[in-house]
């Protein structure tokens, strides 16, 4: 698991099946200072998050198994807005 910031929304108007209803958002990886920590990156989202939240993702295998329907081609997923990092 890692941080993000959510800075945008992703719109295509194509998607593999298993993704269709699905929304995918814009977000910047953030490193435990919150500072941005490599390149902006697509997530799709499984949490309601939106733009402007502090949001944790899974990569790889975790965020295939993330949505309902499983291993659909993604590799990161937004499964959780923070409320505060101490």
């Amino acid at each position: 698991m890692y941080l993000g910031k959510v800075v945008g929304t992703v719109v295509a108007r194509v998607k593999v099946e298993g993704l269709e209803g699905s929304k995918l958002l814009l977000v910047q990886p953030l490193d435990d200072r919150k500072e941005p920590s490599g390149p902006l990156e697509v997530a799709v989202d499984t949490a309601r998050a939106g733009p402007g939240d502090l949001v944790f993702l899974v990569g790889s295998r975790e965020a295939a198994l993330a949505l309902e329907e499983s291993f659909v081609p993604v590799d990161s997923a937004i499964v959780g807005i923070v409320d505060a990092v101490p």
